[in-house]
């Protein structure tokens, strides 16, 4: 079983820094949490690329991506 992983984000509405826990198992996957500080939905990303590194990018709900 993978470990969860701890990433960095900044919230795309209110701009706080949110610490929040990645589960390798969602690469390719996008979903919808909502912004610790400010609540509203923050659209996230989760990407793997081919050395197994997680990336995440998060947009607000309006953005077209």
């Amino acid at each position: 079983m993978e470990s969860l992983i701890e990433q960095t984000i900044g919230c795309p509405y209110c701009g706080e820094t949110n610490e929040v826990l990645i589960d390798p198992q969602d690469a390719g996957d996008q979903y919808i949490e909502d912004c610790q500080v400010c609540c509203r939905p923050i659209t996230f990303n989760v990407a793997m690329d081919s050395m197994g590194n997680l990336s995440v990018t998060v947009h607000d709900e309006n953005d077209v991506f």
